[in-house]
């Protein structure tokens, strides 16, 4: 059986509110080329525990802000509608998008 790659997710508890960074694993610790700029996807801003599909789901639906960088978490999250395709942006061929949910 092949194992599925997985994603590596840090929670920031932030001014009472959850702050989720996650990506692709295998962008950790990477710089992203773009055109204009580059990327890097520190372990230090990115990196925390590796989690499942699932666990990467529940993460974003529960977290308030959400930093995402990988061409397959940003596909899993627009796939469940939990944002707007309009919002990715792109670094060379790599997806980014950020999440923030307001609260009255």
């Amino acid at each position: 059986m092949q194992s599925e790659k997985q994603y590596i997710a840090r929670t920031i508890p932030y001014q009472n509110t959850v702050l989720l960074n996650i990506c692709d694993e295998e962008l950790l610790g990477k710089i992203v080329k773009g055109g204009k700029v580059d990327m890097e996807i520190s372990k230090e801003y990115f990196g925390g525990q590796k989690v499942s599909e699932d666990e990467a789901i529940s993460l974003v639906k529960t977290s308030n802000i959400v930093n995402l960088a990988g061409s397959r978490i940003v596909e899993k999250v627009l796939d469940r509608k939990l944002a707007s395709e309009r919002a990715v942006k792109k670094v060379g061929p790599v997806a980014f998008l950020m999440i923030y949910k307001f609260s009255n």
